[in-house]
């Protein structure tokens, strides 16, 4: 994960991605594809800029599952129980 400076967040957190939390999934998902077709275009269709791309999606994916997913599960095998 791309840790930014504290001193930095807050200027990214002041920007218009504080309404993401008003998008549907699929309106989210738009706005991940767009950014994504953006940095593309802005950097040519290359097959470097493609790679780029996906390890960025990647990471974040798995980034999210290690701390939100997994910790989620975590607490609901506790709750309810592992498989058995």
């Amino acid at each position: 994960m791309p840790y930014i400076p504290q001193a930095g967040r807050p200027a990214i957190l002041r920007t218009p991605l504080q309404k993401l939390n008003d998008l549907s999934v699929g309106e989210l998902n738009y706005v991940i594809t767009y950014l994504c077709k953006k940095h593309i275009s802005e950097r040519g269709l290359h097959y470097q800029t493609l790679n780029d791309v996906v390890g960025v999606l990647e990471s974040a994916k798995l980034e999210f599952y290690r701390r939100i997913v997994a910790p989620y599960e975590q607490t609901k095998i506790i709750e309810n129980g592992d498989v058995e």
